[in-house]
């Protein structure tokens, strides 16, 4: 077993090294090309196609967990999909455009991202919501929590970082489902930064908040994007916690089948990522936290971050293409 392990330690180098950003490069581009024309649907696609291209030649043999959809939704990169060339058994997390909306309007923040971990590591989460909360580096374990109300947790968090409540700020999914939540971050002080999409960049951005000003992540988003954001923060540090909205039969049905029916349990952080994992994400348009595709004559610039929990290693990767055809374009 060992060995096994060891071997699959040394191929999660293999797929860090420059393979798994070559992935969300060319998906970054194909929605990139599309940027600002309102279509989200061909945008997605086109993120699809690429990313998918990428992944059959990835030197894994990988097992969608996260994915577009279940496998009667969608008709690639469904979950329970097999990707790759061949190699090590593998999980792989992703989300060809993270941001439809954004890249269609041409707005910040749309990422193409991936995860990848040796089998069995990621939470096979069900496409149904989760309520999170998410902090970045550098504090006592249990700082936060979703079994504390949003005023114990934003003067738990003040108290750590030694500022008041009224220097502390939280991002939301700006969605009428949050009034009360808004309604109850104000009433201590802090402030708030409404996000129309992607939260998997919104939990990303606690963990440097002296420069997106984003402290904590707090709200309900989609459970498959609450796994790639946990994957993000195994490899750059933080807590995270996530309960999933089980309010139908439906979903508590679907979900009891991956192992997790308790409509009441709270997934940490060790939970929905329980091993080493590498992550990649690169900016399809500009955000705080990366750049977007940059189309010039001749060349193509791309930004990208590819991480590994195990190392804690985080390479920022700006990159120039020349080679067109290799885009398709």
């Amino acid at each position: 077993m060992s060995e096994r392990v060891d071997e699959d330690l040394q191929s999660l180098d293999r797929v860090l090294s420059i393979e798994i950003a070559r992935v969300t490069e060319r998906a970054a581009v194909a929605a990139a090309t599309l940027r600002g024309r309102g279509d989200e649907r061909a945008a997605d696609r086109a993120a699809v196609d690429a990313m998918k291209r990428e992944l059959a030649a990835l030197a894994i043999q990988g097992t969608i967990v996260v994915g577009e959809g279940e496998k009667d939704q969608v008709p690639s990169l469904y979950i329970g999909e097999q990707i790759g060339a061949g190699g090590f058994s593998a999980d792989v997390a992703l989300d060809p455009l993270e941001g439809t909306t954004l890249c269609a309007k041409s707005l910040p923040g749309a990422l193409t991202i991936l995860a990848i971990a040796r089998q069995g590591s990621l939470m096979h989460a069900p496409d149904v919501y989760m309520e999170k909360i998410a902090v970045g580096p550098g504090f006592p374990d249990g700082i936060v929590s979703l079994d504390r109300s949003p005023a114990d947790n934003l003067n738990a968090l003040a108290a750590a970082k030694g500022v008041s409540v009224g220097q502390i700020t939280a991002c939301i999914l700006d969605r009428p489902r949050h009034a009360k939540l808004i309604e109850s971050i104000r009433e201590t002080g802090a402030a708030i930064r409404l996000i129309g999409d992607g939260d998997i960049a919104g939990v990303i951005q606690t963990t440097s908040p002296a420069e997106t000003g984003i402290d904590i992540y707090m709200g309900i988003g989609g459970a498959p994007e609450g796994v790639l954001a946990a994957a993000a923060l195994a490899c750059m540090g933080g807590q995270m916690e996530g309960r999933l909205q089980l309010n139908t039969g439906e979903k508590r049905t679907r979900a009891e089948k991956l192992g997790l029916g308790d409509p009441d349990r709270i997934y940490r952080l060790a939970d929905m990522v329980r091993g080493d994992v590498v992550f990649a994400a690169t900016g399809v348009t500009d955000g705080n936290l990366l750049d977007g595709v940059r189309f010039h004559q001749g060349r193509i610039e791309t930004h990208t971050l590819v991480m590994r929990m195990q190392t804690r290693t985080i390479r920022d990767i700006r990159a120039r293409h020349y080679e067109f055809e290799k885009f398709g374009l």
